[in-house]
């Protein structure tokens, strides 16, 4: 279990406030004889004074067979989804999330996701929900849509999010105007790449974003990465920017939320993964803080030596996969911030910390 040390170099941030927002029992299946098992890993924005979230909905479907298991996917020609049953000696089991197809290597989800617009005036209640889903679409996204990170710009959101298939794990593009409609862009980091959030304004004429690159083959532990672009389709140098001086991420390590700027630098705060100590488990994830300088993102300021923010509450310990925060969204609200995160990958939560203690937790590079 990660422990939060209290005499490092730099203080660690204490919660002010944590609230669970969004459970799956809150949300009707957009299937028919699906049930919902997680509402996560929400996208956050400030909106129509208020705060819009894109909430990761993941559904398994209700039938059981004995003898077998159900793996939901989008079948693009009938623009719904179905199922491919496969017998229990066909499969793999990996963990709660995925199977193995023995024949062939295949990784398998047992549910399929889409994303969900939940309004909130306040930013720490769910008011409504939105009337249009954002439901996949296309062959590259055939096993669903997860995880996306909302950025204003100019007067356009921009949403990254990750595009699951049989091709891999990629990252797409898309936007909206008002949450109502949205227009896709297309992959925007080809296979394995994910955990992509970009910055709210131009740095030097080009837009930049934060990457993380599967590191599949042993050379490397998991780092994050940085790129540049002239268009937000087109994306280039690119450079190595935090990895394996993240002592406690040792099995992954990503970009959380979109930066805010501040008097200091573009602060962030990304996921860590450390391995976990049984087999057929999948390990603890926690955040930390990451500071980037305003003119020079490619050069770190400083980062959190310590997690900042662990699985504490109950609904974080316990769910779908336990003891796992997972930032996605960060909204400043005068000298605090509003973190919005997947609990468990099972509930949505939000929590406030005072802007100064974030940033004081970072110890200089």
């Amino acid at each position: 279990m990660f422990v939060v040390k209290e005499n490092t170099r730099s203080p660690t941030p204490r919660r002010i406030l944590t609230r669970c927002l969004l459970r799956p029992a809150d949300v009707q299946p957009q299937f028919e004889r699906f049930e919902v098992i997680g509402t996560f890993n929400p996208a956050a924005i400030e909106f129509d004074d208020g705060v819009v979230l894109l909430v990761r909905v993941a559904e398994r479907p209700t039938e059981t067979r004995e003898g077998y298991v159900a793996l939901p996917y989008w079948n693009c020609q009938l623009s719904g989804v179905a199922i491919d049953w496969r017998r229990n000696d066909e499969v793999e089991p990996i963990d709660p999330r995925m199977v193995r197809i023995k024949s062939s290597g295949q990784i398998r989800l047992t549910f399929v996701s889409w994303l969900l617009v939940a309004l909130s005036r306040d930013g720490l209640s769910i008011d409504s929900f939105g009337d249009e889903a954002f439901l996949p679409a296309g062959r590259h996204e055939t096993f669903g849509v997860e995880d996306a990170r909302l950025t204003r710009i100019d007067d356009r959101f921009y949403f990254t999010y990750v595009a699951v298939s049989e091709h891999g794990v990629a990252t797409s593009l898309a936007s909206t105007a008002d949450f109502k409609s949205f227009e896709r862009h297309g992959i925007i980091f080809c296979p394995e790449n994910k955990d992509v959030v970009l910055f709210p304004e131009k740095i030097d004429g080009q837009y930049v974003a934060l990457h993380r690159p599967s590191m599949q083959a042993p050379f490397s532990r998991p780092e994050i990465w940085i790129a540049r672009s002239p268009d937000l389709t087109h994306w280039g140098s690119h450079r190595r920017l935090l990895g394996a001086e993240v002592v406690w991420a040792t099995a992954k390590i990503g970009g959380g939320t979109p930066p805010i700027r501040t008097d200091r630098g573009w602060l962030t705060l990304f996921h860590g993964h450390s391995r976990p100590d049984a087999a057929g488990g999948v390990g603890e994830y926690a955040a930390a803080a990451l500071l980037l300088d305003l003119d020079q993102p490619e050069r770190v300021i400083g980062f959190s030596l310590q997690p900042v923010m662990v699985a504490e509450k109950e609904f974080e310990r316990s769910g779908f996969l336990p003891d796992i925060v997972f930032p996605t969204g960060l909204i400043r609200r005068g000298e605090h911030v509003l973190v919005y995160y997947g609990a468990a990958d099972t509930a949505t939560g939000v929590a406030r910390y005072s802007l100064s203690d974030l940033s004081e937790s970072v110890t200089p590079n």
